[in-house]
């Protein structure tokens, strides 16, 4: 199946360019003359070769940090940060067609949603913190009148932000908004499926203004991520990715005492009770689940639903499932696109084989939705057991459980039976309740009647296994990136 939209002149030439790493304000090749194959997940073609960055890369990399850190950028007024920030929100704004064309090539996702929700999101998030570039306060704590004691935020230093493949642009902004703002430059690794768009930002990073190694992008695997992990000038980490991945973060970083921040994996549940406005609840499931093709740490893939809705929401999530149109993300049409990777369409594909084998009924989807690409079929399992795989793992992909409850203490229980609590949504018109349910729940984000709202005002990060530390959220984003300093002067005559 081929694409519908056109490719713009600038992503064409960026796609047949020699993509380098971007380290000290220049496009740079790999040390090691290492690349990577960037595939279209919707016809598994290589559409880009990217340099791969390797350990004496990250060196390079860190390195025209701690210069830029040690340079102007940490010392540069808060006011001309802002300017800087701002205009680079600007560029982006200016080039959004082309990175959502990117983002939609090397992820998947269909180029509406890449265009309205990512890139734009972005912008939105760069302004945002932006503003709070001249809004970073301290404190004066008066205990005696013989001495002035007073509090500041000084930035970290050097930041290395490792990103998932999901949200190329977004998780990159959510990271690289707050550190920037504070005065803290950055090594970010893109992943290694999905780095194109966040290096076409490098060039306009130097439009903007920024000074040479502010921000350095290295993409790479794993051995690139844990070079920046564990490197001596690097001293604060942030992290999106599986829990799995996040352990072994937590574990390295310790060997230095880093500083971390992890943003992991979840199993959100959504709790449908009785009185709830059903088809806003179906609308907002469903979407909450099969949004960026179910490839979404806070995914509702537990939805439990009272007893006396249960066959009609069944009923219906299969009608939805079934009318869904999956396809290229450069079709217009296209509503869901292709997971990420193979190894990701296996990994779907093996949940699947385990919910039916397990017992779970099998009421739309199942299989893969094409012969060519990483395409699955959106896929809903009725009649599931808190106790079933499909229940209990995070899946990464458009498979939804159908849960029954019968009471709201029953289900507060079995909601928090995880070892993740990222997010849960509520669907009920009762708000005494909604509000008692939100008070019970192990979430660090909890919607009612809604799903899936992530807006920079407002902290993002998970209870458990989910992660440690919030994101955005002000304040919340901008203290990962600061170290507390208290001072006493003695003012004796």
């Amino acid at each position: 199946m081929e694409a519908v939209l056109t490719l713009k002149p600038q992503v064409k030439e960026f796609l047949q360019s020699t993509i380098g790493l971007y380290i000290d304000g220049e496009y740079v090749q790999a040390q090691s003359g290492k690349a990577l194959n960037v595939l279209n997940p919707a016809n598994e073609e290589v559409i880009a070769v990217v340099s791969e960055a390797q350990a004496e890369d990250i060196d390079l990399a860190v390195e025209a940090a701690r210069k830029a850190f040690d340079g102007e950028w940490s010392t540069m007024e808060a006011a001309e940060r802002s300017r800087i920030i701002y205009k680079l929100a600007d560029l982006l704004e200016e080039h959004r067609e082309e990175l959502a064309q990117l983002e939609s090539l090397d992820n998947g996702k269909p180029y509406k949603t890449a265009l309205a929700d990512d890139v734009d999101g972005t912008v939105q998030h760069f302004r945002y913190y932006a503003g709070w570039a001249t809004k970073i306060t301290g404190q004066t704590v008066q205990v005696s009148k013989d001495y002035l004691n007073y509090i500041v935020h000084e930035p970290v230093g050097v930041v290395g932000q490792i990103i998932p493949w999901n949200f190329p642009l977004a998780m990159a902004a959510w990271k690289l908004g707050s550190a920037l703002a504070v005065g803290c430059t950055v090594v970010i690794k893109p992943a290694a499926e999905t780095p194109l768009s966040l290096l076409y930002v490098g060039q306009l990073m130097k439009q903007a203004g920024f000074p040479d190694g502010v921000v350095n992008i290295v993409p790479g695997t794993g051995e690139a991520g844990e070079a920046i992990v564990t490197h001596k000038g690097v001293a604060k980490v942030a992290f999106t990715g599986s829990t799995k991945t996040g352990i072994h973060v937590m574990k390295k970083a310790a060997d230095d005492v880093k500083s971390i921040t992890l943003e992991l994996g979840g199993k959100s549940p959504a709790i449908v009770l009785q009185d709830a406005d059903v088809e806003e609840a179906i609308e907002g499931t469903f979407a909450g689940t099969m949004y960026n093709h179910g490839q979404n740490c806070s995914a509702c893939t537990r939805v439990f639903v009272h007893s006396s809705l249960y066959n009609q929401f069944i009923e219906r999530l299969a009608e939805k499932a079934k009318a869904l149109k999956v396809g290229p993300g450069l079709d217009p049409e296209t509503d869901m696109g292709p997971l990420v990777s193979q190894k990701q369409l296996n990994t779907v594909l093996y949940f699947i084989e385990k919910g039916k084998e397990e017992g779970a009924r099998l009421v739309a989807g199942g299989d893969r939705a094409l012969p060519k690409g990483y395409f699955v079929q959106p896929t809903i399992f009725a009649d599931v057991q808190d106790t079933m795989t499909i229940a209990q793992e995070e899946i990464f992909g458009p498979v939804m459980s159908i849960l029954s409850f019968e009471t709201v203490d029953e289900v507060i229980a079995r909601a928090n039976n995880s070892k993740y609590g990222l997010a849960a949504s509520i669907w009920t018109e009762n708000v005494k309740k909604a509000h008692y349910i939100a008070s019970k729940l192990q979430a660090g984000t909890v919607w009612i009647n809604d799903f899936g709202l992530e807006w920079e005002t407002m902290p993002f990060g998970g209870y458990k296994q989910s992660g440690i530390g919030r994101e955005m959220g002000g304040e919340y984003g901008l203290s990962n990136y600061t170290e507390v300093k208290s001072v006493f002067v003695n003012m004796k005559q």
